[in-house]
């Protein structure tokens, strides 16, 4: 039987969401992988004081780390928003926080942009956790 990997989940979402849609996006995120293990969440230090992804940690058992906008900003990614780099001053979050938190591992799912039953956007990327 194949030991689970290690991933990082790199999360970005609008003020005030739920923690159902947090949760909804990162298992619809997850489960093509097959067994994962989730090693934290990680995302923008502006949300270091989002209720629902503190809940959602905390309910899962996962750590949480946050970056500042200029380490975000640093992290080539597949998919860099301009809008985002004006609101939060780097082009990614989701990505650049997983691949971040993974260590620079590679990416298993690039930004996926799921919108919750609560009409908040949830952005979400999945890294491999690198093995150095």
């Amino acid at each position: 039987m194949d030991e689970p990997i290690e991933v990082a989940v790199g999360l970005g979402c609008q003020r005030g969401v739920a923690a159902a849609s947090l949760e909804r996006a990162i298992d619809t995120a997850l489960s093509p992988l097959g067994a994962v293990v989730v090693v934290c969440l990680a995302s923008h230090a502006r949300k270091s004081d989002e209720p629902a992804l503190l809940e959602l940690a905390r309910r899962r058992g996962w750590p949480l780390r946050f970056y500042p906008a200029e380490l975000l900003a640093g992290v080539a990614v597949p998919t860099p928003s301009g809008r985002v780099a004006g609101e939060v001053g780097a082009p990614s979050v989701a990505e650049a926080a997983a691949r971040l938190a993974a260590s620079g591992g590679e990416w298993l799912v690039a930004k996926q942009i799921h919108r919750g039953e609560d009409g908040k956007a949830v952005t979400v990327a999945v890294a491999r956790r690198s093995q150095r």
